[in-house]
């Protein structure tokens, strides 16, 4: 079977390897991805331009596409695609609002009255925000509407001091169009423990995998600039160890209402459903959807399927999704990304990758931002690749990726804290602060 994976960074890597064995392979990527190029038959252009991509599929015979990256499915590559006869791994586009808009999001909830949501407000005028900001007293957290790559989000009380600081940023949003929607959305600010539930939907069937941290600051003990994501760990039980199997499926079932809900307001959801939650002393709160896998998330995940993937992609596009199985291991994902990093001096700069000792260390290598050049593989301003190794614990896992991350030289760094035990214990002792 012919299969073609569209994006180009670390998330579609692993999406990639996963596929590798199982099918015959092709890629769509902006980038010349160093792993994808070495595994697939691939294309270099631009993935927002829809129609050139379902041209690249309708030459080759592609049969299922798998949609890594967002920007492409706001754009609809989902309806393009499937126009020309080619079935697809992610949601069309008026689906893909659930992350594409976050108002539409909101308002599913409020509409047909699903768990988890929080207070929020849209606006777009400064005046009515400010009156809203001067009447409420908690700190909020101010969302462009539309796609910012993971970085418009401010949070009173982290990046923003107080809702006079919020005001002035919302102000910035509207002006600027930030995201592409002259909006902001105002909402609470809940406190707890961040987590990631992905899950496969077939349009009526979720099949959801392991929870997963994230950890977005830039700088050890969670200090610094809110980035893509520096790393992540998911535990051997598919739950972490703050996260109850109770909390767990609260917030399945909040995925699984939001899926029927989408089918309502707008087409079956086909794909990646990416849930962002708080846990919190009243149990999971959705921050927001993503549609499609995380990057880190997705490198945790998607090298302890035991469902093979493609056997998951037919089921989907079919509509005949059941259980999908993972290895019971942990796994903990650390970022390199360029020496200071999200602002760098070293954007261009080469490094040395040396996946042999990667790799026989029992880790794995996933390229993200970077360029593949006849020299080597050259830095770009963003995160440069992903190691990810697994193990019987959190701990297990993390020793090995840490190790890992010393066969990658150049001017580089990355957070030695991800999945250490101090850190792991850090969000257990917050949580149960909250609880008590």
């Amino acid at each position: 079977m012919k299969v073609l994976v569209v994006g180009t960074g670390a998330r579609e890597h692993a999406i990639a390897d996963a596929l590798k064995n199982d099918v015959e392979l092709y890629c769509y990527m902006s980038k010349v991805n160093p792993g994808m190029s070495k595994i697939a038959e691939f294309k270099q252009g631009d993935e927002g331009e829809v129609e050139k991509v379902a041209e690249f599929a309708k030459e080759n015979d592609i049969e299922i596409a798998f949609i890594g990256p967002e920007a492409p499915l706001e754009k609809g590559i989902v309806d393009e695609l499937e126009k020309n006869g080619i079935k697809c791994v992610g949601p069309c586009q008026s689906a893909a609002r659930i992350e594409t808009d976050k108002s539409f999001m909101r308002k599913l909830f409020e509409d047909y009255e699903i768990d988890g949501s929080l207070i929020y407000r849209v606006f777009d005028n400064y005046e009515d925000l400010s009156e809203f900001l001067d009447d409420f007293d908690r700190d909020v957290v101010v969302k462009p509407v539309g796609l910012t790559g993971g970085k418009g989000v401010k949070i009173v009380g982290d990046h923003l001091k107080d809702n006079n600081e919020a005001k002035e940023y919302s102000k910035e949003v509207i002006d600027n169009a930030m995201g592409g929607f002259a909006q902001v959305i105002i909402e609470e600010r809940v406190i707890g423990e961040e987590f990631t539930i992905q899950a496969f939907c077939d349009g009526e069937h979720l099949a959801p995998m392991p929870a997963a941290q994230d950890h977005p600051h830039a700088f050890e003990g969670d200090q610094g600039a809110i980035t893509g994501g520096m790393g992540s760990y998911s535990d051997a039980d598919g739950l972490l160890p703050f996260l109850t199997q109770e909390d767990y499926d609260k917030a399945v079932k909040i995925m699984e209402d939001t899926i029927k809900a989408i089918a309502e307001e707008a087409k079956p959801y086909k794909g990646i459903l990416y849930g962002q939650f708080m846990l919190t002393a009243d149990g999971p709160r959705l921050i927001e959807y993503n549609a499609r896998f995380g990057d880190p998330e997705a490198m945790n995940v998607l090298p302890l399927l035991k469902t093979p993937l493609i056997d998951v992609c037919k089921a989907i596009v079919d509509g005949t999704l059941g259980e999908v199985e993972f290895e019971p291991k942990a796994s903990v994902c650390k970022y390199i990304v360029p020496d200071g990093y999200p602002e760098t001096e070293y954007a261009g700069e080469l490094i040395e990758v040396d996946e042999k000792s990667i790799e026989d260390m029992g880790a794995k290598v996933f390229y993200a931002a970077v360029g593949l050049e006849d020299d080597g593989i050259h830095l770009s301003g963003s995160r440069a690749l992903g190691i990810v190794a697994s193990g019987e614990s959190i701990s297990e896992a993390e020793k090995i990726a840490e190790k890992a991350c010393d066969y990658v030289k150049g001017n580089v760094y990355h957070r030695r804290d991800v999945g250490t035990e101090e850190l792991v214990e850090k969000r257990v002792a917050h949580m149960k602060e909250i609880l008590n």
